[in-house]
């Protein structure tokens, strides 16, 4: 029987996995699918060490208007799913207040800060050196008024979380990136983030590195989870497979699981959206658009252009509306070829309404861990809340460690 067993082989599962087998740990990764073949593969693959702030929901009235009339292509949302979700909104808007968001961005800040640092020996380990580039995150503002407002929160990010920047013209910045066709107002170049090519392939990368560290992955279901005398038990293809411990590290399936044992966690669903092109250009370094909430990123598949969020049920078939208004306002001012011929991709970012992930011991039962609630950061801070859950399992307590805690955070 392995001492540990870690549901879930995205990025913050086999993370997971890699660091308590450098504790010593006999540990078994189960999945369904392949590491890194689901959330993790779709992202827009950037380690994003500049998010020192996680995203508040708005206060403003204007553009809490701008959201529910649908004028802004950063969210879509239908009534349905903000019927189901109101509970866990009302308490994100609660916690999106300007004085309780400073609190929970002190906290964060903490995790971003190192994400890059805590991913460098992985990197290194697994042999994927050529899948990292370190050239920052550029992002792009259309009009004057808005990239004024941009460098103004750069240089508070800089004093407050010593996140460093370029505030750039669109002149200067069109003059270092060929892929652009017509300059914006100005840049914001982010330079301590770095991105990722393949996200799906890095993460399966990491499962290699853990597989040739002696640890063993497993195909299974994660939702026949049952305590036992002994610890842990869940069904996998060739039979059963038990722990003494287990680590719940499924970012927006873990809620389901975790009702079949009594906790409620209130999680909210941000769906995003993908889609790759042929580019005649490899893009210096990803951008966001942030007038209309889509980021490009050139990846080994094409050039990816990404989604904002939408809160839809979970089970609504795919709607790309965000996606088609982004990329059509993004071949404005970009050079994009042809759409790829593929199926429509799109994935869940599991949010919590404390914007932090729950990282620590389930409160009612013994040998239960928690490692999911990541949002939008799960690809950035894998390998670091893996830490935080290593040191946690081995009794090691700080105020951080405090502040991922699920005690006090959900219901149970």
């Amino acid at each position: 029987m392995a001492e540990i067993m870690v549901l879930g082989a995205g990025m913050v599962g086999v993370s997971s996995a890699l660091a308590l087998q450098s504790n010593g740990h006999n540990v078994i990764l189960v999945d369904r699918s392949a590491p890194g073949s689901e959330t993790s593969y779709g992202n827009a693959g950037i380690i994003q060490a500049e998010a020192a702030e996680p995203y508040a929901l708005p206060r403003q009235l204007q553009t809490i208007l701008k959201y529910g009339l649908g004028l802004s292509n950063d969210v879509l949302w239908h009534p349905s799913a903000i019927i189901q979700m109101l509970p866990s909104l009302l308490a994100y808007y609660k916690h999106s207040a300007p004085s309780r968001h400073k609190q929970i961005s002190e906290i964060y800040a903490q995790l971003t800060s190192r994400s890059t640092s805590d991913h460098t020996p992985l990197i290194a380990d697994a042999d994927a050196e050529e899948l990292v580039s370190r050239e920052g995150l550029a992002m792009i503002y259309r009009n004057s008024k808005d990239f004024a407002a941009a460098a103004e929160t750069a240089e508070r990010y800089r004093r407050e979380y010593g996140v460093t920047s370029r505030i750039l013209s669109g002149d200067a910045y069109c003059a270092e990136e060929a892929a652009l066709k017509k300059c914006p107002a100005g840049v914001v170049h982010w330079e301590q983030s770095w991105s990722c090519s393949d996200p799906g392939e890095l993460t399966a990368r990491y499962a290699k590195l853990f597989n040739h560290r002696g640890g063993t992955l497993k195909y299974g279901r994660a939702e026949t989870l049952v305590q036992t005398s002994l610890g842990w038990c869940v069904e996998c293809n060739d039979g059963p497979v038990e722990a003494e411990s287990a680590v719940v590290a499924l970012g927006p399936w873990a809620p389901d699981l975790l009702k079949t044992l009594g906790y409620r966690i209130p999680m909210i669903y941000k769906r995003g959206y993908h889609a790759h092109f042929e580019s005649p250009l490899v893009l210096k370094r990803p951008l966001l658009d942030a007038s209309n909430g889509v980021v490009a990123a050139s990846m080994t598949q094409g050039l990816r252009v990404s989604s904002g969020a939408a809160l839809v049920n979970r089970d609504s078939p795919a709607e790309p509306r965000q996606l088609e208004r982004g990329t059509k306002a993004l071949k404005s001012i970009l050079q994009i070829g042809q759409r790829l011929d593929e199926p429509q991709w799109f994935g869940t970012r599991p949010c919590l309404p404390d914007m932090l992930p729950l990282v620590g011991e389930a409160p009612n039962h013994k040998g239960l861990w928690f490692n999911f609630g990541h949002g939008h950061q799960g690809f950035t801070l894998g390998p670091t809340t893996a830490i935080l859950l290593k040191q946690a399992m081995d009794g090691q307590t700080s105020a951080l460690h405090e502040a991922l805690s699920p005690n006090g955070r959900i219901s149970a």
